[in-house]
C-alpha cells in the first residue's frame, strides 16, 4: 500500500506538524510533492488508473511526472489517520490536461483548488532548479498579521526580515517575493505566483499566506518556519517600537561569513 512509504509518512507528519503549530486551520493550507516513478512503484501498480480529473489548465511540461498531493476540502488534522481519503497520488497526461489518479482521494475526492499555482509553480522551480521537488502552502499567523501592518513589497518585506532575525538572511539569502491580495484558486494567482517563484523559494500572498519550494519537506518547512519566527519577532516589536535592528553593516558580514549571495538591492 503507497500510505506505507517512507514519502507519503514524512508527507503526513510534516502536515500534522504544520496543522499543530496553528498554520492550517480547517482545510486550509495545502502541499504538492513531485514523486519518482522509482519511489512509488514497489507500493502501487502504475497501470492502474482509478479515474481522471481534468486539471484545467495547459500542464504538458508535466506530462508523465508523478504527484503526491493533498485534497480540496481536506483537513490537516486528519491526514495521518486516514492518507487514503485526504491525498490523492496522479500522474500528469500526456497531453498535459488531467490528472490520472493512481491512489487516494477514496471518498470521490479531487486535488487542491490550489492546483494551477501548485502545478505551475513546480514548472518554475524545475527551471531553475531541477532538486526542487515541494510547493507548500500554508497561513502562518504571524505572517498574514504582518501583511496588515507593513509595506507589502517584495524590497521593503525582504529587508524587515533579514533585520529581525540574524538567520533570516542565511536561511533566505533569495529574499521573499510579495504579491498584492488576488483571488484564490485560479490561473491568474497561479501565473503570478509561479513567475515569482523563478526568483525565491518564498512568495508571500498578501492577507492570505505564504508559497515555499525547496528539495525535501524538511528544507521548506524549515524555509517558511524560519520567515514565520521573523515575522512574530517583527509584530511582538511592533506595538513598542524597535531599538535594534540587524544593520546593513551586519547583514554585510552574515553575508562573508556564510559566502551568501543575497538578493540584489536589499541591502544599501
Amino acid at each position: 500500500m503507497l500510505k506505507n512509504a517512507k514519502f507519503v509518512q514524512d508527507f503526513v507528519d510534516t502536515a500534522a506538524n504544520m496543522y499543530r503549530l496553528g498554520w492550517d486551520e480547517r482545510n486550509g493550507g495545502n502541499i504538492s510533492m513531485l514523486v519518482d516513478e522509482a519511489d512509488a512503484a514497489p507500493y502501487l501498480d502504475l497501470k492502474k488508473v482509478i479515474r481522471t480529473i481534468p486539471l484545467g489548465f495547459d500542464a504538458k511540461a508535466l506530462a508523465g511526472k508523478y504527484f503526491l498531493v493533498t485534497g480540496t476540502g481536506k483537513y490537516f488534522k486528519n491526514m495521518q489517520k486516514d492518507p487514503e481519503t485526504n491525498l490523492g497520488f496522479f500522474r500528469v497526461s500526456e497531453d498535459g490536461q488531467l490528472a490520472e489518479l493512481l491512489w487516494g482521494w477514496s471518498d470521490g475526492g479531487r486535488f487542491t483548488s490550489e492546483i494551477p499555482a501548485h502545478l505551475m509553480s513546480h514548472m518554475a522551480r524545475l527551471s531553475v532548479d531541477p532538486e526542487n521537488r515541494i510547493i507548500m502552502h500554508t497561513h502562518p499567523t504571524n505572517l498574514l498579521a504582518m501583511t496588515y501592518v507593513h509595506e507589502c513589497t517584495t524590497e521593503a518585506f525582504t529587508k524587515t526580515l533579514w533585520q529581525m532575525n540574524t538567520e533570516s538572511i542565511v536561511v533566505f539569502p533569495d529574499g521573499v517575493e510579495v504579491l498584492p491580495w488576488m483571488v484564490c484558486g485560479t490561473d491568474e494567482i497561479g501565473m503570478a505566483t509561479a513567475e515569482a517563484i523563478k526568483n525565491a523559494r518564498v512568495v508571500i500572498w498578501t492577507m492570505h499566506g505564504i508559497y515555499g519550494a525547496g528539495k525535501d519537506l524538511d528544507e521548506v518547512f524549515g524555509l517558511i518556519e524560519t520567515v514565520e519566527k521573523a515575522c512574530q519577532l517583527y509584530m511582538m516589536t511592533q506595538p513598542i517600537g524597535r531599538i535594534h535592528v540587524l544593520s546593513d553593516d551586519d547583514l554585510r558580514a552574515l553575508v562573508k561569513r556564510f559566502d551568501l549571495s543575497p538578493r540584489k538591492g536589499i541591502i544599501d
